[in-house]
Formats: structure tokens, C-alpha cells, sequence
């Protein structure tokens, strides 16, 4: 639970960021940071961050999670992305071991068995490895916008992360997708394909569909699930201190 002090000072900070552009945020928040990560996944919000931070913040590094299970378009993405910008996008891989453990137990496909299953393979191949890309990190820049579900309404622009020790911020919280098309198209952004064909938000391929007319943004991760707060756990308050059971050797 955050103390009166740290909600006192996350506020003043989102009071701060609100009034800013991007570039102007994006250089406040990694301005006297030791060791600032941004992680994308090479959505939208993630080209436009990283387009931006090029330009505003070029100390910050960039990591993405190479999970094994990736769209072919997305990993492409990242080589034409690192190729435009004249940058390199650290991969981080998971543990061979515990992704073995986790296929002999549950199959390379489990996480079609049910919830618990598909939180232990997001665990070994996305929760687990940020751990790593975050560890000695004091500020973490993430992607997430308030209309992207309405899981994430209430994104704040800047809160501490009390599990992982630092700074969180979502510079683009209060960004609409217009506004993040609008960008992509004045900047030149490189972006996945794959948006063109349906997919607004793309995970993993055998767990990203395209959404149907209506849906909301994140519609077609997990699509299996009838949870509509469905979520890997990266963005998820407590997720980094838990392992599923089903993760568990």
C-alpha cells in the first residue's frame, strides 16, 4: 500500500506531466535517472514512444520481450524499427529451464487449459524475464493508454511501483488512438502490419485475434477467456511478487 507521502507526490507528478508534450514529458521523467527502461511490445503506443524517445531521451534503453511465441510481422518490426531509428532493441528471452518445465508440464500449448495455466506461461515468458530487464532500474516507461479498455481507465501518468522499487510512468495515459494514428503518420512510425488486418493489440500469436466491430481495443487478447479484466500480469498491481502455481517446479 502507497504511504499519503508517495500518493501526495505521484499526483503532483501527474499535475506536472498533464501539461506537457511528449517530448517534454518523456525528457522530465528520464532527466537525472540513473537507469530508465522503457519496454515495448512494437504496438502503436510503442512506436510513438520509441520515435519520440530517440529525439527527447536517447539514454533511456529499450527492451522488448522476446517470448517465443511472437508474430513473425513483429519480429520483423523490431529490425526495421532498430534500422530507422539507428538503435538497438535488447531482447530478453526466457529461462530455458523454467519454459522447459512449464512445456513438460502443461504442453507447449497449456495455456489453453484455463486461467491458472495461461498465467503460469505469461509468468515464464513475460513476467520473469521484465524482472530481469528491470532489475537496478529507477524509472519504467511503459505504453498504456486510458482507452484501451476499460480495464485501464484510470491509468495515472506516474505512480511508484512499490513491487519492483521505482517509478512507473505512462506518458501517453491520457492519448486517445487518434491522436496516436495522427502521430504514426506525421513521424513516418514504423508499425506491425498486422493493424491493418484487425489486430489493435498484439501479444503473442497464439493467444492475439482480431477484434470484432464494437469490441474494445484489447478485445482479442486471451479471447478465450471470459474475464473481461483479462491481463498477462506486467501491468497488474502485485502480479511481479506472485508465481501461479502452475509456474511453480
Amino acid at each position: 500500500m502507497q504511504s499519503a507521502d508517495t500518493n501526495i507526490r505521484d499526483r503532483a507528478l501527474a499535475a506536472d506531466l498533464e501539461a506537457m508534450s511528449l517530448g517534454e514529458r518523456l525528457a522530465f521523467l528520464a532527466g537525472g535517472r540513473k537507469n530508465a527502461v522503457f519496454t515495448t511490445s512494437l504496438g502503436l503506443e510503442d512506436q510513438v514512444l520509441t520515435a519520440a524517445l530517440v529525439a527527447a531521451a536517447p539514454g533511456v534503453r529499450i527492451v522488448t520481450l522476446e517470448t517465443g511465441r511472437l508474430f513473425d510481422e513483429t519480429i520483423d518490426l523490431i529490425e526495421q524499427t532498430e534500422a530507422k531509428y539507428g538503435i538497438t532493441i535488447e531482447r530478453i528471452r526466457p529461462d530455458e529451464q523454467k519454459l522447459a518445465d512449464y512445456v513438460n508440464r502443461h504442453g507447449m500449448n497449456g495455456f489453453y487449459e484455463g486461467i491458472e495455466a495461461r498465467k503460469a506461461c505469461c509468468f515464464v515468458r513475460k513476467l520473469e524475464p521484465l524482472a530481469r530487464a528491470l532489475e537496478g532500474a529507477d524509472l519504467w516507461i511503459a505504453g498504456l493508454r486510458r482507452g484501451q479498455s476499460a480495464n485501464r481507465s484510470d491509468v495515472p501518468f506516474a505512480e511508484y511501483d512499490a513491487d519492483r522499487g521505482l517509478l512507473k510512468a505512462n506518458p501517453l495515459a491520457d492519448w486517445d488512438i487518434e491522436a496516436v494514428q495522427a502521430y504514426v503518420e506525421a513521424e513516418g512510425v514504423p508499425v506491425n502490419p498486422l493493424h491493418a488486418r484487425g489486430y489493435p493489440s498484439i501479444g503473442c500469436e497464439p493467444c492475439t485475434r482480431a477484434i470484432k466491430p464494437g469490441e474494445d481495443e484489447r478485445a482479442g487478447r486471451w479471447w478465450w477467456e471470459n474475464d473481461q479484466k483479462r491481463e498477462c500480469g506486467l501491468h497488474v498491481v502485485g502480479a511481479a511478487a506472485q508465481t501461479p502455481i502452475s509456474a511453480q517446479p
